[in-house]
């Protein structure tokens, strides 16, 4: 039998049972439309957060220097040099006091930040530009200032070129930055070229933090693992010194991140496959009805030449249409509900973010590789649960399923 006349038949029976056919496959629609939102909602949880956290910045390393050798603002320069693997190394120095414009002061931090920090950290300026080269070495009394920072001490006045005190000296205000993820939104957070928060804010030569991009190309593990017995040998390191030398990059965590969400989804996705289970059950419940009525059917058939391999793969056929079916009506709704569920999520968290909580947007993923993975779990189904009533069809005897009433 063509499989164009397969197809034909299939559509008729289960047109012929149209009401039956849509209650039978509405587990289906529900556990396939679960599954598929549970998956685009995490997937937008989890690259939300990755970029929230700067975890999508597989490249950088952070590097931590603590006791007695604490790192120095020419250090930069000689590390640079000394580990060609990464295309930029940059440190901070964090300082805190009151900055002030004409009308409002505020608390907040005074970070110093060497040449591509902002590259490194992955922070945007969205009005202004960064730090030139010279401004740095020369000490100059330039800012940043982040958003909520700006807004604070300016309002909703344009806040580039103003003029803004820390510590007394005025500072000329020449890019805003995004906030970032832990921003408070009453404080100030400010930011200055690093030999300018050395000589003006924090008093010391010193060094905070220091982080590196990496290369492209360059293996993340085995550079961690250099950086980490370079920095040893540079600063001569031993006992508790050494001990507390930290060097990470944002592979493991990302790596660390992954694992947790994917067991997460698990979780969540087997709880949502229940209905799967239970729609499949409905699938044989109905299609074992549906052998039950065309017993006469299926003998008329045998009695025309049908082989069982033919019955069988008919009611096959028919289960999987039915479970097919069931399976684009639940990622179309999967979906949908995923970008509505998204939604109130992403206003929850923005409400929360104005009381200084962590502001996320969500936006679901559409993984093409979990529309597959659906797809294919409609078929399983079919097959699973209607080979049992597509064999018991094919195994009636003709002669008897004749004289059936």
């Amino acid at each position: 039998m063509r499989l164009r006349d397969l197809l034909g038949e299939t559509w008729e029976a289960l047109d012929a049972n149209r009401g039956r056919s849509l209650l039978t496959v509405l587990g289906i629609v529900i556990g396939i439309s679960a599954v598929i939102a549970m998956t685009a909602l995490i997937g937008g949880v989890r690259q939300g957060l990755m970029t929230q956290m700067g975890l999508d910045r597989s490249r950088v390393v952070t590097m931590g220097v603590y006791g007695s050798q604490q790192p120095k603002v020419e250090d930069l320069a000689k590390l640079q040099k000394g580990m060609p693997e990464y295309e930029y190394i940059t440190g901070s120095s964090m300082g805190t006091g009151k900055v002030a414009s004409e009308t409002k002061s505020s608390d907040g931090s005074i970070t110093g930040v060497a040449s591509h920090y902002f590259d490194v950290t992955g922070q945007k300026l969205v009005r202004g530009r960064d730090f030139t080269t010279g401004e740095d070495d020369t000490a100059s009394t330039v800012v940043i200032l982040d958003q909520s920072g700006a807004h604070n001490l300016f309002g909703d006045g344009a806040a580039l070129g103003q003029t803004v005190r820390i510590q007394g000296i005025e500072y000329t205000v020449v890019g805003i930055l995004e906030d970032g993820q832990m921003s408070d939104p009453k404080s100030v957070n400010a930011y200055v070229p690093l030999h300018t928060c050395v000589q003006r804010v924090t008093g010391y030569d010193s060094v905070d933090s220091l982080a590196g991009m990496v290369r492209e190309g360059e293996d993340i593990d085995s550079v961690v693992k250099e950086t980490k017995s370079y920095l040893t040998s540079y600063y001569h390191l031993t006992g508790e010194d050494a001990d507390n030398l930290y060097v990470s990059s944002t592979k493991s965590m990302i790596d660390s991140f992954n694992s947790v969400m994917f067991a997460f989804q698990l979780l969540m996705t087997s709880i949502a496959s229940i209905s799967l289970v239970v729609g499949g059950i409905g699938i044989m419940n109905m299609m074992l009805t549906n052998v039950t009525e065309r017993i006469r059917e299926i003998g008329l058939r045998k009695a025309l030449g049908a082989r069982r391999s033919d019955i069988t793969r008919q009611f096959l056929l028919e289960s999987v249409c039915l479970t097919l079916a069931g399976g684009a009506i639940g990622i179309v709704l999967g979906y949908l509900g995923a970008f509505a569920l998204s939604g109130v999520a992403t206003s929850m968290l923005a409400s929360a973010g104005s009381d200084g909580g962590l502001s996320l947007t969500i936006t679901p993923v559409i993984d093409p590789v979990a529309v597959l993975v659906a797809t294919g779990i409609c078929v399983l189904i079919g097959v699973v649960f209607g080979y049992y009533p597509a064999r018991r069809a094919a195994r009636l005897d003709p002669v008897e399923s004749l004289h059936y009433q």
